[in-house]
């Protein structure tokens, strides 16, 4: 073994030379890239940026070891201002010639870098200049970063999601601190919020000076303060707050990713901070993250080991530091360009060193690469859009709570919003606050405004009105001497505030308005002009007031009409006697008659005489009976008792029926009708006349637009006006219409009552609410307070004390609505019908139960059996029932006298034909026909029909003459009529 290692050994170490020398070729033949790192090299924040930006070349050489360029860089210390920031770019270009730079450190320096990387094509590479910057303008600027306005979503957000509605923006005094303005007013713009103040905070503002930004901050009423600067100074911004006492119940802070990202925050800084959100992007924990984190610690506690050993997880501006450094290696790879190559200024250069700086002969090159460079970052995807990266997907919303903890509530998204967790599904909203001066609650939410603590009083401006004192009077008090403001509209206002759940202090400041028009107009524009803090009275909600105030909900009843005098008119027709009753009731109450009348009749048929006759005579009776109760002159009697049950409901009836038609008929007989004088507007345009309107209201513009003259306008104050206008006329200096909105008129009318209603349309309107400011929190908690009072019985209560109990005065009589309907005796009809129904069935049951035996067979004719057998019933009913006692003492009537001798001998069959019998269906009857038998009754009925129609004095003479003839004994058969012995001694004394 020892001579085979001998003589292999000057193999072995051939090998070995090759190998070296390949390396010593390969690392000779390998491009050196040079690139510049601009860091404020003394702070905490330069240091870590430093070891991210290392670690990103050398990984990325670690993982392709085959490159033919190589990454050299060269760090400069801005010593954290933007001259030095300048001073080591100038430098970093002309005496190391680099062909790129990442940084500098602050994002307000990196306009000027970027502007020497304009002058010498050299790509400026940043990763915390988040400001939005105009590609036209920074050619050579490439932004590793997110911009500033993707936060405003999230911020916004947080506002909708606790229904805030104003902020303080507290911004850096730089062109990075307001570029964020813009896209926070879209943001909140389409949340309904606003931004209340903007206050500029200098970067090396003095205490003094942060203390007088916070005194004009605290003096709104805006309670949520959104703070757009770096770290140190929001640092500053925080302690000073909490002096001050805004760092307390009832305060809300929210800072943008330039806090929540920040690197270098101890303990105590997050103490200081306590109850305040931010927002930032969210990176995605990853296996690669975790072990970069755990390696970058490491790192740092190697390069300084007597430092702190509490060191903070990479942020995410630590990590886009990372990625840019990776996409600087990755872009000179991928644009082979290897040695610096600047060629000097062309024609005459100036004074300065930056004139004289020459100009980057592969600086376009290297600038598309980067701008070409995509990969998987720890950040997330490396893709420049624009010279920039995209929006982050998601945020996240952390809370730096107490004891110098830092906690994620919640995530943002563009499509789900805001949750709990990154799945929407897990929880909506945010998780338990850490507020400032209240500590952690899921239920407590801070109001967002309050009024300032020093007690201010709001200055409530208020119409002088001359009429209409009704909703505000403002008049002097002889007793006291005070300025004394009362009214509707005040009362409702003071009802609201006294819901309110905090107090609120205010004084009313009573305005004259200067002119007669647009005055309202003029009380509004007080509130845009900061004269007055709200506007209370009577002012109509308009969209042209709405876009320079806020109004609350209205209080009022909305929409305008107009108000006319009436004028008398009669009008009667040829059927005028019809209009008491509708044509339903006119139709029923025929159907009543007809329907009473035949139950009548099928009754009484078979038992009274008098319902009985031709077909013709019996049809009529039945209508001759039912209307003749109308005026109660029925002359028939009826007989059976449940036709007199059924009449004393009828007549009842008729009674009622006809008692209401002559009232009815005697009301529009003798009221007078009144209608108005005109009904449309277009009569009033046509015509030519004049109208009027209340003095200083938004009618008199509507009226313009309706196409009415100016110098047909005439302007009025108060209710005893508009009257006088309105009886004079438009041909005798006054009107013929007065618009106004609804609650006037009806003040107006209740005042008249007699010669004037409104008419025509009513039009649209929004009603009368409290004047703003625009944005101001007030809208909205006194529009709920008066949601509050509409529910309850305070605002009714209020209204009756100023209008009174809502009467009908002035309301016009309508003759249409005179007559009677079918609705108003519909259970009077019920009741006939039924007790008519009643009755019929009850007689039809005992009809039929009664002659069950009359026939048990069907009689002659043609036809089926059950035909024939409805035939023979139907014959059956039409004869005379002579059981009644009215046809009994008919019979008896027709009999011989029975004091008479030979009345006792009458002969059988003459006493059969006048008294058929009944049972002519039982065994054993006469053998007489049917036909016989009807010629009997018939033979009767003829006889009975002849002696009524003799005269009284015949008959009493026959009489007569019969005793004699009975006296004389000559015996004579004959058919006489006499009458009972008591009738004859009552109508003796009759004759003669």
């Amino acid at each position: 073994m020892g001579r085979r290692f001998t003589t292999s050994w000057p193999a072995y170490s051939l090998l070995l030379l090759l190998a070296l020398a390949a390396l010593t070729s390969h690392a000779a033949a390998a491009g050196t890239v040079r690139v510049g790192i601009i860091l404020d090299q003394a702070s905490v924040t330069g240091t870590r940026f430093q070891t991210s930006i290392q670690m990103a070349v050398e990984d990325y050489y670690s993982a392709h070891p085959n490159s033919t360029t190589k990454v050299e860089l060269h760090f400069r210390d801005s010593s954290g201002d933007a001259v030095g920031a300048v001073s080591a770019a100038v430098d970093l270009i002309k005496n190391a010639q680099v062909q790129a730079i990442i940084g500098p450190q602050a994002a307000a320096t990196t306009e000027f870098v970027a502007q020497i990387g304009n002058h010498t094509h050299v790509p400026v590479l940043s990763y915390s200049a988040t400001y939005p910057v105009s590609r036209s303008t920074a050619p050579y600027l490439v932004r590793a970063c997110a911009d500033d306005s993707y936060q405003t979503f999230p911020i916004a957000a947080i506002l909708r999601r606790f229904t805030w509605r104003a902020v303080v923006l507290l911004h850096e005094d730089s062109p990075s601190g307001a570029g964020i303005e813009p896209a926070l007013d879209d943001a909140l713009r389409d949340v309904d919020a606003g931004v209340a103040l903007r206050a500029a905070v200098p970067a090396d503002a003095s205490d003094d000076r942060l203390d007088a930004v916070l005194y004009r901050a605290k003096a709104m009423t805006t309670r949520v303060y959104v703070v757009h600067v770096s770290a140190p100074l929001a640092l500053r911004l925080f302690r000073r707050a909490k002096d001050a006492g805004m760092m307390s119940e009832g305060y809300v802070w929210i800072a943008t990713a330039g806090v929540g990202d920040a690197d270098a925050l101890s303990p105590e800084d997050i103490d200081a901070m306590q109850g305040v959100l931010s927002v930032r992007a969210y990176v995605q924990p990853t296996s690669q993250v975790d072990d970069f984190a755990e390696r970058f610690k490491a790192r740092l506690l190697q390069a300084n080991p007597g430092g702190s050993q509490d060191i903070r997880d990479p942020t995410v501006s630590t990590l886009w530091a990372y990625d840019t450094a990776w996409a600087v290696a990755a872009a000179a790879e991928a644009s082979g360009i290897s040695d610096p190559a600047f060629e000097p200024p062309q024609g005459s250069t100036g004074p300065t060193e930056l004139d004289q700086l020459g100009v980057s002969a592969t600086g376009e090159t290297f600038l598309n690469a980067v701008l070409g460079t995509t990969f998987d970052g720890l950040a997330g995807k490396f893709r420049l859009v624009n010279g920039q990266l995209p929006m982050p997907p998601v945020y996240e919303i952390i809370n730096f709570a107490g004891d110098g903890v830092t906690a994620t509530v919640g995530f943002w998204s563009g499509k789900s919003g805001i949750s709990q967790d990154l799945d929407p599904s897990i929880g909506e909203g945010l998780k338990k606050i850490f507020w400032p001066g209240a500590g952690h609650s899921d239920v407590w939410i801070p109001r967002g405004w309050a009024f300032s603590p020093v007690e201010k009083e709001l200055v409530i401006a208020v119409p002088v009105k001359h009429g209409f004192h009704q909703f505000v009077q403002v008049y002097n008090d002889s007793i006291t001497n005070q300025t004394m403001i009362t009214g509707y509209c005040i009362d409702v206002f003071d009802a609201a505030v006294k819901a309110l759940p905090f107090p609120v202090y205010y004084r009313y400041e009573p305005y004259y308005a200067i002119g007669d028009n647009n005055s309202y107009d003029q009380l509004v524009d007080l509130v845009a002009q900061q004269k007055a803090d709200a506007v209370v009275g009577d002012v109509a909600i308009t969209a042209s007031r709405m876009a320079v105030v806020d109004f609350t909900l209205p209080f009022t009843e909305s929409g305008w009409s107009m108000v006319v005098r009436m004028q008398s008119q009669t009008s009667t027709s040829m059927f005028f006697f019809l209009k008491p009753l509708t044509p339903g009731l006119w139709f029923v109450s025929l159907a009543a008659f007809i329907f009473t009348g035949f139950v009548i009749w099928v009754i009484e048929h078979r038992i009274n005489p008098e319902f009985r006759g031709t077909p013709m005579q019996q049809f009529g009776t039945i209508f001759h009976y039912a209307f003749s109760t109308l005026v109660f002159a029925h002359r028939e009697n009826v007989q059976s008792n449940l036709s007199k049950f059924l009449m004393v409901i009828w007549v009842f009836a008729v009674l009622i029926l006809t008692s209401s038609y002559t009232a009815s008929l005697t009301t529009l007989l003798t009221v007078q009708k009144l209608n108005p004088s005109v009904t449309d507007i277009n009569d009033l345009l046509g015509n030519g006349d004049y109208v009027g309107y209340q003095e200083g209201s938004f009618i008199a513009e509507e009226l313009v637009r309706m196409n009415f003259d100016q110098s047909k306008l005439r302007s009025y104050s108060t209710p005893e006006e508009y009257a006088d206008a309105l009886s004079k006329g438009s041909g005798n200096g006054g009107v013929t219409a007065v618009f106004d909105e609804v609650p006037y008129l009806k003040i107006f009318l209740s005042q008249y009552c007699d010669g004037y209603t409104m008419a025509g349309p009513v039009y649209k309107g929004t009603g009368l609410g409290f004047a703003f400011p625009n944005g101001s929190p007030m809208v909205q908690e006194v529009s709920r307070a008066i949601v509050g009072l509409t529910e309850g019985d305070d605002m009714g209560r209020i209204e009756r004390k100023w209008f009174g109990v809502p009467g009908t005065c002035g309301e016009n009589v309508d003759s249409s609505n005179a007559s009677l309907t079918l609705w108003n005796f519909s259970g009077l009809f019920l009741i006939t019908g039924v007790a008519s129904s009643l009755m019929l069935f009850i007689y039809l049951v005992r009809f039929v139960y009664q002659e069950r035996h009359e026939l048990k067979t069907a009689g002659p004719g043609s036809g089926s059996v059950s035909l024939k057998r409805l035939r023979a019933w139907m014959q059956h009913y039409d004869q005379k029932d002579m059981s009644s006692p009215q046809f009994k003492e008919q019979s008896w009537r027709d009999s011989p006298s029975r004091g008479s001798s030979h009345g006792k001998q009458r002969d059988r069959s003459e006493q059969e034909e006048a008294m058929p019998t009944r049972d002519f269906g039982a065994p054993g009857a006469s053998p007489l026909s049917d036909h016989s038998r009807m010629e009997s009754a018939s033979s009767l009925e003829r006889k009975l029909s002849n002696e009524f129609r003799t005269p009284f004095e015949q008959r009493m003479g026959e009489t007569g003459a019969a005793s004699t003839d009975k006296r004389s004994s000559t015996p004579e058969r004959r058919t006489s009529f006499k009458l009972p012995q008591k009738e004859e001694r009552k109508e003796l004394p009759l004759s003669p």
